[in-house]
């Protein structure tokens, strides 16, 4: 049997669940962390991000930590799935104390797609969510699952031109450093691989139109997606390195680099990326800046593999088939 692909869940205390809607081309994801919780940082670099709970995220909040991240289809309709996985941790008694029981803090963010590929009448609530938690383990299902089922990229000329994309998952080892990605790349532009190549984007006439030079020389923005909001890439980043909430949020920050060399253009004034950075905090005396190198070569390897594995359709092909 051939070793298991590297995932977020290779942080040990994570775990990953999908609630997957193909009809309605929507679905949520959730990553647990452990029952005591995780630090946990953000960088948000679009301009049409849809959110919540991220004040729980600076490092001047009251709360240590967070409980889990919630990833959801159905634009912010979808944030609603968020009660789901509060009402699971509670359940179970994990959440913030106070005093009468516990508040669990669940941070969540959404991608759009209401359009191209499904309904625009359905997406994740808290049942949805609630399931997600329920189906969390340490094998992560990648492509046209969960959040990413309904994702997309190229469509910097119209729904026409758009191919499939999805959830993917990578993790780095280095002397019992453990960095993980988890991402679901629902962008505007085009996805490359290490070598620069355009491996999933905007096609015309059976070529890749490359979006980056299309917008630079001027090439108008097509279809229903050159609107606010309309594409997002999500990626959560975990590591066993014990950093403060400060050295997470840059780890996040650091993390958008091998985003903009993967997703060319990143954060448009179309796009709402957002990378979240978690640790479960079980190894002392590690540098921040060698969990920030490895969480660049995770988030990059998780970016490919999200269109990799992605299943297409009759009229979004995807590289998977």
């Amino acid at each position: 049997m051939a070793d298991p692909t590297p995932a977020l869940t290779d942080v040990e205390g994570l775990l990953v669940g999908h609630v997957t809607d193909r009809e309605a081309a929507t679905g949520c994801t959730v990553v647990l962390g452990p029952p005591e919780g995780m630090a946990a940082g953000v960088a948000v670099r679009g301009r049409a991000t849809g959110t919540r709970e991220f004040d729980a995220l600076s490092p001047r909040h009251l709360v240590p930590g967070i409980h889990a991240i919630l990833l959801t289809g159905g634009s912010a309709f979808g944030l609603g799935a968020a009660d789901g996985v509060m009402r699971w941790l509670a359940e179970r008694g994990r959440g913030f104390d106070v005093g009468v029981g516990v508040v669990p803090i669940v941070p969540a963010a959404v991608v759009f797609d209401l359009a191209l590929l499904g309904r625009s009448d359905r997406w994740p609530g808290p049942a949805e969510g609630y399931r997600a938690c329920e189906a969390a383990g340490g094998t992560v299902e990648e492509g046209s699952v969960g959040v990413g089922t309904g994702a997309t990229v190229g469509k910097v000329t119209g729904p026409a031109g758009a191919m499939k994309s999805g959830v993917g998952s990578w993790a780095e080892q280095r002397d019992g450093v453990v960095v993980g990605a988890l991402a679901v790349v629902n962008a505007y532009g085009d996805v490359r691989d290490g070598e620069g190549q355009i491996l999933a984007g905007a096609r015309r006439g059976g070529e890749f139109v490359d979006a980056r030079r299309y917008l630079a020389e001027g090439g108008a923005p097509g279809g229903s997606f050159a609107r606010a909001g309309a594409n997002t890439t999500l990626v959560v980043v975990g590591t066993n390195a014990r950093l403060s909430r400060g050295e997470l949020a840059e780890t996040a920050a650091m993390s958008v680099d091998a985003m903009a060399q993967r997703i060319t253009p990143l954060g448009t004034q179309f796009d709402g990326d957002i990378v979240f950075a978690v640790s479960t905090e079980k190894r002392t005396g590690v540098s921040p800046i060698a969990v920030e190198m490895l969480a660049q070569e995770a988030v990059a390897m998780a970016i490919e593999r999200a269109v990799r594995t992605a299943v297409g359709t009759d009229a979004v092909p995807g590289l998977a088939g």
